[in-house]
């Protein structure tokens, strides 16, 4: 693994390539040709380096604003960032999180479970997704072998640009996977729809399943090989990740349980020799790239490159009262909180036993009595913009405003836990003692090398491991994805404060399973249905 910002340089001179515009279908557009792009292997380095880069920053080119993010989120430039919308409707509409400010585009709705298909976070996520298909799709298309013949491009220059499209293929499926999990059935384009041939046609939640599984499995050989590739970019075990994580899913989005699956992937992970970071504090601090045995795929953020209000950023500066001393930037925006229904979820959550707890309660009420009174449920600490030795970041700006730490979208401690629970619901190719084993090694790294945390075969259960994931990923966006697995998003099997807008929580409409499509979208695109109910 390098530099995380070699990738980072190598997209400055493309910041202001392509826009988006409202159809899917057509290329971002801009006075820079794709001639002028990918006249050369540089070019198109430069142009892969575009396409990660714009998961990190907000707008179209790496500055503020997409044509394609709603006005109401554009007047909060940290809203168009990928992350800060996903994360928003992964965690904000469960038990994991509150946010303070009711009045922020958007806010009003999720926590309570009521929004509704003019919400500007979901719209934006939805568009933002596509903006990203968008990008990936014109640098497939350019990466095409007839491309590369017409730019003189062959020999070793030639297989290097063949496996950054094998890249841009993930990003893409992990985008369409996005989708799936939070729209179901969204409009489906790839580099072979013909430009302004029309507009795009409506897929369903299986067959866009079945179109993301062959992409992984067609990648997953060509892809550069496991803990070899230039960090952060996407490597073989970044597509079994994701296919571990389809199959653990996969009676949700089809109807048909896929757990043996999901343990074969989880297995060919193990055998890449992955393992646990040591420090469990260490996951989401400034210099987590090092983190190199447990890192499978992050989203790299760096103070001077990628600076917006979404990110990580919004991960430190977000949660309430944090003090910056503590967080490693100039202060807390007094927004983040935990419902007193998470914290309980932790024995002790004075973090001196397991150390997963990372909670700051000073003038903090555990009691959440209010969804938007800053006072009401504890901070999380989790995300500081320190290293490991406890400097600052090595990128930190004298303001104090954006942060190094890199996002783990994938990492194994979620594979241990993905195996554990695929066994449990009768997978085949594991078996318990290693599920135990698994869930213990966790175990035993909260509880910083001890095995007084560690759990008997008697313990290990479906209701144990949804407990554990809460507990092991929380704020790294699964939580209403493991609910809807668990059936416990909308249905009265598990309430927590404020679940349908009552303080003790309410089974909702079943409709809240999945985000509907936006409105715009289906006013422009005749071809789109929507979601039943909205």
């Amino acid at each position: 693994m390098k530099n995380k910002n070699l990738l980072l340089l190598s997209a400055l001179a493309l910041l202001t390539m392509a826009g988006c515009t409202k159809k899917l279908d057509l290329l971002p557009v801009n006075d820079i040709t794709a001639e002028t792009v990918y006249r050369n292997p540089q070019g198109y380095r430069q142009a892969l380096a575009k396409v990660y880069m714009a998961i990190a920053t907000t707008g179209n080119s790496g500055g503020t604003g997409s044509p394609d993010i709603p006005s109401q989120i554009i007047s909060d430039e940290g809203n168009s960032d990928f992350l800060r919308l996903y994360w928003n409707l992964q965690e904000l509409t469960t038990d994991e999180a509150a946010w303070t400010w009711q009045n922020d585009a958007g806010i009003r709705g999720l926590k309570e479970m009521s929004w509704s298909n003019i919400n500007p976070i979901v719209n934006g996520l939805y568009y933002r997704s596509f903006f990203q298909i968008t990008l990936c799709n014109d640098f497939i298309r350019q990466c095409s072998d007839a491309n590369l013949s017409r730019r003189g491009i062959a020999g070793a220059d030639a297989e290097t640009i063949r496996r950054y499209k094998e890249e841009a293929r993930f990003l893409r499926a992990y985008q369409y996977w996005v989708l799936m999990d939070l729209f179901g059935n969204p409009p489906f384009v790839t580099e072979n729809d013909v430009i302004g041939s029309g507009i795009p046609k409506q897929t369903n939640r299986k067959a866009l399943f079945e179109y993301i599984e062959s992409e992984l499995k067609a990648i997953e050989v060509t892809l550069a090989p496991a803990r070899s590739n230039e960090y952060p970019r996407v490597e073989q075990s970044a597509a079994w990740a994701l296919l571990a994580r389809l199959y653990l899913n996969a009676e949700v989005y089809t109807n048909t349980a896929r757990y043996t699956d999901a343990i074969v992937y989880c297995n060919k992970i193990k055998a890449a020799n992955y393992g646990l970071q040591p420090n469990y504090r260490h996951l989401t601090i400034a210099d987590n790239h090092l983190n190199t045995v447990e890192n499978i795929l992050m989203i790299a953020y760096d103070a001077r490159y990628t600076q917006n209000w979404g990110g990580t950023t919004y991960l430190t500066h977000g949660p309430a009262a944090v003090p910056g001393n503590i967080s490693g930037t100039s202060g807390s925006w007094g927004g983040l909180r935990h419902p007193h229904t998470f914290s309980d979820l932790f024995s002790d959550p004075s973090g001196n036993t397991d150390r997963r707890a990372q909670f700051f309660t000073v003038g903090q009420n555990k009691l959440m009595a209010s969804i938007y009174t800053g006072t009401d449920g504890w901070s999380s600490t989790k995300y500081r913009n320190f290293t490991r030795t406890g400097a600052l970041a090595p990128n930190a700006d004298p303001a104090g405003n954006w942060t190094d730490i890199d996002f783990p979208l994938m990492r194994m401690g979620e594979i241990y836990l993905i195996y554990a629970e695929a066994v449990l619901r009768g997978g085949t190719g594991g078996d318990m003692a290693t599920a135990l084993q698994h869930v213990n090694q966790l175990r035993t790294r909260a509880w910083d090398g001890s095995n007084n945390g560690n759990i008997t075969m008697g313990q290990l259960n479906l209701q144990f491991i949804l407990d554990e994931r809460a507990r092991e990923l929380y704020y790294e966006a699964h939580r209403r994805t493991d609910l809807i697995r668990f059936k416990a998003f909308t249905t009265g099997a598990y309430l927590w404060a404020w679940k349908g807008g009552v303080a003790g929580g309410r089974a909702v409409d079943d409709k809240y399973n999945l985000f509907p499509l936006p409105t715009n979208e289906l006013s422009a695109n005749p071809n789109l249905k929507q979601n039943a109910g909205y």
